[in-house]
């Protein structure tokens, strides 16, 4: 089955390079991604209830977006991104997120996605 990419966005109260620093660094990112998260350069190891998952790093700008690949979906298509939107007009950051999904699981995997982002807003105290 092929999957589907997806987006959602999520207003957060917090600064772009406060931000930044909890989507691009493993210490941020284990505080609200995953239960620890280790890195050797551009390979990151996500940590669930002790299963493992490879990703790299294939894209970033400084308190901008991160993109990141998971290992098994190498030479394909497919990433994740975390990319920081801030209004000019108003100056509300947004943490847009774009995934991919079997298209049957696309609704599922929102949800997993808003249940993370409740956790990121509760450490930023947004």
């Amino acid at each position: 089955m092929t999957r589907e990419k997806f987006q959602s966005e999520f207003v957060i109260n917090a600064s772009p390079s406060l931000l930044y620093n909890y989507i691009s660094n493993p210490s941020g990112l284990s505080e609200w991604f995953a239960d620890n998260v280790n890195s050797r350069g551009e390979k990151y190891t996500f940590i669930w209830d002790g299963d493992e998952q490879s990703a790299f790093l294939v894209k970033s700008k400084q308190d901008t977006y991160v993109r990141f690949q998971w290992e098994d979906d190498e030479d394909t298509k497919y990433f994740f991104e975390l990319n920081i939107v801030e209004d000019d007009l108003t100056g509300d950051v947004s943490l847009m997120i774009t995934d991919f999904a079997d298209s049957d699981e696309i609704e599922e995997a929102k949800l997993l996605w808003e249940s993370q982002i409740e956790d990121l807003k509760k450490i930023l105290g947004s």
